[in-house]
């Protein structure tokens, strides 16, 4: 999953939402001199990439991807199902999905001095380009993809496989769909396991 799935899973909880969006740039045990709810989401981050890589429907999903995209098919299911989350949004919470955007880039501008140097250096382009937002859109997500070519120094055209994406919308739509019903149970119970076990550690 990407950015807005991760947003979406830390149940509203601020430090947590920053922390599991944040969570690819705090590499090992960096975290632990992080604040304790920040911990927590980048906790929860690393448990959700656990259970997605490892999930069939995701693995069914992105072996459509595999011939043409190789190893980076996992990075195209992350972006992807991030689209139809933004797409099907009003499924999943009754705040539009630009107010809901719109506060978190509000939030992260509140912390910006705990967030990570990368974060702090990408965060103007992000709120400018509004990509939480164009994850609604296939042009939006095809945007994305081209500029994830740039860091990946074009070894994969990432943005041609809009076409793969359109030829397989509905078979991808719905797996999504099923397999994102699981996640947020998972991640419901997997963040409440988080909160016991610093509530059982000493301070």
């Amino acid at each position: 999953m990407n950015f807005l799935a991760h947003i979406y899973l830390s149940q509203d909880r601020d430090l947590v939402q920053i922390g599991n969006f944040a969570a690819d740039s705090i590499k090992g045990k960096k975290y632990k001199s992080l604040p304790v709810e920040m911990q927590k989401g980048i906790l929860l981050h690393r448990k959700i990439d656990s259970f997605t890589d490892s999930h069939p429907i995701v693995f069914k999903s992105a072996h459509r991807f595999f011939e043409k995209y190789g190893h980076y098919n996992t990075v195209l299911m992350d972006v992807i199902y991030d689209h139809f989350l933004a797409k099907n949004w009003k499924s999943y919470s009754n705040i539009p999905l630009s107010d809901y955007v719109n506060s978190f880039y509000e939030l992260l501008q509140t912390h910006f001095e705990i967030l990570p140097k990368n974060v702090q250096r990408f965060y103007p382009y992000m709120v400018e380009q509004n990509w939480l937002l164009s994850y609604a859109s296939v042009n939006g997500i095809e945007g994305i993809l081209a500029q994830m070519n740039h860091r990946i120094k074009h070894r994969v055209p990432l943005h041609e496989s809009i076409v793969e994406l359109e030829e397989f919308y509905e078979e991808l739509e719905h797996e999504f769909s099923l397999f994102f019903t699981e996640l947020i149970a998972y991640s419901k119970k997997e963040l409440s396991l988080i909160d016991q076990l610093y509530d059982k550690a000493p301070n």
